[in-house]
């Protein structure tokens, strides 16, 4: 099996879909099961992969994972792990005889276990304060290496007892740092464990040599995401300690791959100058040092690498085009990029397994009407095979039919959306549209099913009636460089015209009615959302989530403080006209639109002051508003009681207005 050809995905998915008695509801869109992680075994015989689902009792609100395995033809499918603490990240050992995984079940701090395929009980092979980040079993499975961040010191764990637990902002990091651990006993039945990197730098990834001598190993300067443009990769010498620049320049180098004879590294490259909008290139480095090879430019310049085949002719990664994803090879003796597949489809988690000469592939895969599950494609069969069936019986719950419209926007530029009809839509018939925003700016809306979690319950909302369009306006992902990188000083400027005129295209095709228009969106999209009342309206309700309204207070708040700067190519003391220009809270006045406010109490990518901003101006002024605020969310909820509170909490409101 040479390449992904045989991806016939489409097919996959015509299933017959019956009506249940089930009906949409938020309750329903958080209980979708979501699947990841997908391995094939070293012998190709099976796959692991996890099951994510949301446990809510009196006292429990949380998303559980699992781990679950199969043969590759299907047919075999059973739970490995159980409990009430999450399973996850499974890693087969080299010889497939056993698998590690992360599991939190001690003291609520992941730690490595492993278990014996053949059964029996999990055991722990690691006991640290800091917590298990990644992990990867060496290639002759006698060790693995892991990243944990420092722990607390004990005079750190005093302070807090006594409260005495005060901190400097930006000092004293707990940085992510390289271990081995080995994974046999010694005779005092203790498994040795090393430090690697002694390095004041955060480990993000990393790659074992082939012979394991040697890890590559990316990092960055903090934590912090501000400081992604700080990447570099080095490389440790796993018997000595000894660690060695190996790619570090000013631009960011990240996510390096051994290939299959250890004489080359491929690292994915940031074009110069760094920007937020990111570019990114594949790059083949000697192994030993010396000149890389550049690969040339992919569609979107966000490569994803999966792996190198086993003959190291080619080098597989995905990413973004349009509304679905596409798979590509770069081949490192030519340079050339080729577009393999594309599908019509989103996918994730692709993973790729060595099979002497050959290989295998795994991964998860959604549509706007059919659930994520694992698939796989092995040697021998053609087309993929479906693996899991943990959402079978969503294939009984209709929903809205999604297609992809383009249009012209005012300058003549084509922009791309996806409209999702209501369940049972008579042509010609209109219907309430609610314009829904992404966030980034640099998001895309894919082929993702819409009967899923979140804070915007879609399928629900095409069941009570309502249309959708996803617009992905220029600035976004999918369609390249250029239009991801063609809002830059200008938010809520040819964007905004981009969507507006999505709107009227979706009036003028006759279905949505133009008195009866809503408009939502989280992060960016919340952003845009607190603009398009400021410039319009045409809209008879919005709802902003975790909304960007002042970009001078984001500055100083945010934990980007990079980003806002990158955008506009100057800081607010430099420019505080275009600051203002861009901010829903220097043009608030006039604003009538009922809006929704909606915010993670714990935010700090858009802290919470944003939110209150907004609801305040609005409350002062006389339009409706409510603002919905979630405790212990950070940026989007992450716990299903929330969710399901951010969903209804929309479906309330635009019914109250739109209905």
């Amino acid at each position: 099996m040479r390449t992904f050809r045989s991806l016939a995905i489409a097919s996959i998915f015509l299933l017959s879909i019956s009506i249940s008695a089930q009906t949409w509801s938020p309750e329903a869109q958080v209980k979708l099961r979501q699947v990841g992680s997908p391995q094939v075994s070293p012998d190709g015989k099976r796959v692991v992969y996890t099951v994510n689902d949301a446990v809510m009792t009196a006292d429990r609100s949380e998303f559980i994972t699992q781990i679950w395995l199969a043969t590759t033809d299907g047919k075999d499918n059973y739970q490995v792990t159980f409990g009430d603490k999450s399973s996850a990240n499974p890693r087969w050992s080299p010889d497939g005889s056993m698998i590690a995984f992360t599991s939190n079940r001690k003291d609520n701090r992941n730690q490595i276990y492993v278990m014996r395929t053949t059964g029996g009980e999990a055991e722990a092979i690691t006991d640290v304060k800091g917590g298990i980040g990644v992990f990867e079993w060496s290639p002759d499975g006698k060790w693995i290496a892991y990243t944990m961040s420092d722990a607390k010191s004990t005079e750190e764990e005093a302070n807090d007892k006594g409260r005495n637990d005060f901190r400097w902002y930006e000092e004293n990091y707990k940085l992510a740092r390289l271990y081995v651990i080995s994974t046999s006993k010694d005779a005092e039945g203790k498994r040795a464990s090393r430090k690697l990197t002694a390095i004041d730098r955060h480990v993000t990834s990393f790659d074992w040599s082939p012979d394991g001598k040697k890890i590559a190993f990316s990092h960055v300067t903090s934590p912090s995401a501000n400081d992604w443009p700080t990447a570099d990769v080095s490389i440790v010498d796993v018997a000595s300690g000894s660690v060695s620049p190996f790619a570090a320049t000013a631009a960011a180098e990240s996510d390096p791959h051994y290939s299959p004879d250890g004489r080359s590294i491929v690292i994915s490259v940031s074009d110069l100058p760094l920007r937020w909008a990111q570019s990114n290139r594949l790059a083949v480095f000697p192994a030993g040092g010396g000149t890389p090879k550049f690969m040339a430019a992919s569609n979107d310049g966000q490569p994803n690498v999966v792996d190198w085949t086993p003959d190291g002719s080619r080098i597989y990664f995905y990413e973004s085009k349009g509304t679905g994803t596409a798979l590509f090879y770069a081949e490192p003796a030519t340079g050339k990029v080729v577009e393999e597949d594309y599908q019509n489809a989103l996918i994730g988690g692709v993973t790729m397994t060595h099979l002497g000469s050959t290989y295998a592939v795994a991964m998860a895969v959604q549509k706007t009407d059919a659930p994520p599950e694992i698939f796989a494609l092995t040697p021998g069969v053609r087309g993929l095979t479906q693996i899991s069936h943990a959402n079978d019986e969503r294939l009984k719950m209709p929903v809205g039919k999604t297609e992809v419209v383009k249009w012209k926007s005012k300058d003549g530029r084509e922009i791309e959306g996806l409209l999702t009809y209501p369940n049972g839509y008579v042509s010609g018939t209109k219907v309430p549209l609610i314009l829904n925003i992404h966030g980034g700016p640099a998001g895309v809306f894919s082929q993702n099913y819409i009967g899923g979690r979140g804070s915007y319950p879609l399928a629900t909302f095409a069941s009570k009636g309502y249309a959708i369009l996803r617009a992905n306006p220029r600035g976004s992902s999918g369609y390249g460089v250029e239009f991801r990188r063609a809002n830059i000083k200008d938010w809520a400027g040819m964007d905004y015209e981009d969507l507006m005129s999505g709107v009227d295209h979706v009036i003028a095709l006759g279905v949505a009615d133009p008195n009866r228009l809503g408009v939502m969106g989280w992060s960016y999209g919340g952003y845009m959302t607190s603009m398009v009342i400021t410039k319009t309206k045409r809209f008879k309700a919005a709802s902003a989530g975790a909304p960007v309204t002042n970009m001078m207070s984001f500055n100083g708040t945010a934990d980007i403080p990079s980003f806002l700067p990158d955008y506009f190519e100057s800081e607010f003391w430099d420019n505080p006209a275009i600051y203002a220009k861009h901010s829903a809270m220097f043009n608030i006045k006039g604003v009538s639109t009922p809006t929704l406010v909606q915010h993670g109490e714990a935010d700090v990518r858009v802290p919470i002051e944003q939110g209150y901003q907004l609801y305040m101006a609005l409350k002062k002024q006389g339009v409706p508003t409510r603002m919905i605020i979630l405790p212990r969310q950070p940026h989007g909820p992450n716990e299903p009681k929330m969710q399901i509170a951010a969903m209804q909490s929309n479906l309330d409101w635009f019914d109250k207005y739109l209905k």
